[in-house]
């Protein structure tokens, strides 16, 4: 790993939020670590190396020994990347690990009994200074089973998380597309961030095996119709044969939805942002 790319490990640990803000760091696809003042997670950390990648990941399992909890929204191996987890286990040795209930086992095979919380819908998980409440995400493990909540009937193995860390409310959809009733559910959790896939879907994709997202027009609409303040994309840059264009995104924030902003961050890059309430 090069220099720069240790050194954004270091920014981002020795960011020290202002009251009131967080520190919102993208480590690619899906990956994020969200910095509070004494609380930090990491969110679908992808790490791992892989022949199809555009990007090296911006920072080591090794080096993450300042966060709190690690989450994965569902056992896809660009969110759920269990080869890196021990390492990042004993990097982090106090660290709590955060799963969909289905998977727990899976989970805790690569870290250890005791360290893993298995998530659920509207069931809050409490780390540190942030509540974590994990809401429904749909999607699908191969493409015979999307677009759907689990592989049976009541069962939710794909989740989206918010996150209330000092104040605010930010939304990590996970991979899904929008579902009756997301947008509602959303507005009612008062969320003011969220982070949305803008990849899409195609009948050529899913013949490969790749279960979509929303487009970055829909996650523009989902974030407008539920009053949230800010989008960041996601989940388009890392893969040639699975990606968007986050310029996509701002054409239709600013010619459908001018009270939406839109942060596109760069790679290995984050952003402060501070609660609107």
């Amino acid at each position: 790993m090069s220099e720069k790319l240790q050194g954004y490990a270091r920014q981002i640990a020795a960011t020290r939020p202002p009251a009131g803000g967080i520190g919102i760091f993208w480590i690619g696809q899906a990956g994020f670590i969200l910095r509070g003042q004494r609380t930090t997670l990491a969110i679908d950390a992808y790490l791992s190396p892989r022949e199809t990648r555009r990007f090296d990941a911006p920072v080591a399992a090794a080096e993450l020994g300042f966060v709190d909890a690690f989450l994965a929204t569902h056992q896809h191996r660009d969110h759920l990347d269990l080869p890196q987890w021990p390492a990042l286990a004993a990097a982090a040795p106090r660290a709590r690990f955060v799963v969909p209930a289905p998977i727990v086992d899976r989970a805790a095979a690569a870290v250890g009994d005791g360290r893993v919380d298995g998530a659920a819908p509207d069931v809050p998980i409490t780390i540190g200074d942030a509540r974590i409440t994990p809401i429904p995400a749909c999607h699908g493990v191969d493409v015979a089973d999307s677009y759907s909540f689990g592989l049976t009937p009541g069962e939710h193995r794909y989740l989206g998380y918010v996150v209330e860390l000092d104040g605010v409310r930010l939304f990590h959809s996970g991979d899904t597309i929008r579902y009756d009733g997301m947008a509602e559910r959303l507005r009612a959790l008062d969320v003011e961030v969220a982070l949305l896939p803008i990849n899409g879907r195609s009948p050529e994709r899913e013949a490969q095996e790749l279960v979509g997202n929303m487009s970055a027009h829909e996650a523009a609409d989902l974030a407008a119709d539920a009053g949230v303040g800010a989008v960041i994309p996601m989940h388009y840059e890392l893969f040639a044969h699975n990606s968007g264009r986050a310029g996509d995104l701002v054409d239709r924030a600013t010619t459908e939805h001018p009270e939406l902003a839109v942060h596109v961050l760069p790679r290995y890059g984050g952003m402060l942002y501070s609660a609107r309430r």
